[in-house]
Parts: structure tokens; C-alpha cells; sequence
């Protein structure tokens, strides 16, 4: 299943529509005013169905992952050089990025592809399609990506 995110053009606060490989609208994420990123996600229909809430006051960038209002578990950006890396503890899956930090490939416990991530270059907001393995996996996939997003937001 492809996922296209998309931020939107005009927004104060961050905003997105993700759309599947048809155009339709599946999720839209709003950001909401708080100490640190703080990103609801929308189903199609309006409703409310995740969050990813940074965790603020850590050494390095930190994100809980919610859905409804249970949280699944948390991403966290780990010190290193040259190569991006992010640890979660959900799902048993590893990230790992390129060196520009725009590319992610997300593995589960086995080392199987559960998603790729792509930053598509030349748009005048962020653009990435997500290509998720398990249609049923696509909102923690986006969660993921909304995570190291904002890091990236943080750090620029």
C-alpha cells in the first residue's frame, strides 16, 4: 500500500494530508499548540485516531506514539555521525536511514521490509510517499515518519 504525505502549503501550525495511490484523502494530521510537536491524526471521516506527542526536556529528540488514547510506544533519535538512526520500541521494528536523513527503511523483528519511506525532492513543502508492506501497519508507519519529520523541523 503507497501512502503519499503531503504538508499542507499554508499552515501555522503543521498540517498534512496523506492520500493512498488513488488521490483519496486517508488521513489528515493537524498540529496542536503545545510545549514540543504535538500531531493529531484524523481518519478520513474526522475522527481521531493517533497522536505523536514529542517528549521535551530529553538530550535527544524523543516521540510517543499514541493510538486513540493508548499509548503503543515511543521513537527516539540515537546519537551518532554520519548515519540517521532511530530507535522504537513498538512493533519490533528498526529504522534505519541514509546519510541526508531522507530516506528510511523500517524492518520488523525478523528483518523483513514492513515500510519504505521516500522524500520526494523539488516540491515547495514536504512530500513523501510511504510504501507500507501490511496495509494494516500504515498508521504506525505514519506516526514514524511524522516522528523523525518534526526532528528534522527541530533541528532546522
Amino acid at each position: 500500500m503507497k501512502l503519499l504525505f503531503k504538508q499542507r502549503f499554508f499552515s501555522w501550525l503543521d498540517s498534512y494530508d496523506i492520500y493512498d495511490e488513488h488521490g483519496n484523502t486517508i488521513y489528515t494530521v493537524e498540529g496542536k499548540l503545545s510545549w514540543g510537536h504535538c500531531l493529531h491524526i484524523l481518519d478520513a471521516a474526522g475522527r481521531h485516531i493517533g497522536t505523536v506527542k514529542e517528549v521535551v526536556l530529553t538530550f535527544l529528540p524523543k516521540f510517543e506514539l499514541y493510538i486513540q488514547d493508548s499509548y503503543v510506544g515511543c521513537i527516539a533519535k540515537e546519537f551518532t555521525f554520519f548515519k540517521p538512526r532511530f530507535n522504537i520500541d513498538c512493533n519490533d521494528w528498526q529504522i534505519e536511514g541514509d546519510f541526508l536523513g531522507w530516506d528510511y527503511e523500517i524492518l520488523n523483528g525478523s528483518g523483513s521490509h514492513a515500510a519504505t519511506v521516500s522524500k520526494e525532492l523539488l516540491h515547495m513543502t514536504d512530500t513523501y510517499v510511504i510504501d507500507v508492506a501490511d496495509p494494516k501497519d500504515s498508521l504506525m508507519a505514519l506516526m514514524v515518519v511524522l516522528a523523525i519529520d518534526a526532528e528534522k523541523c527541530s533541528r532546522n
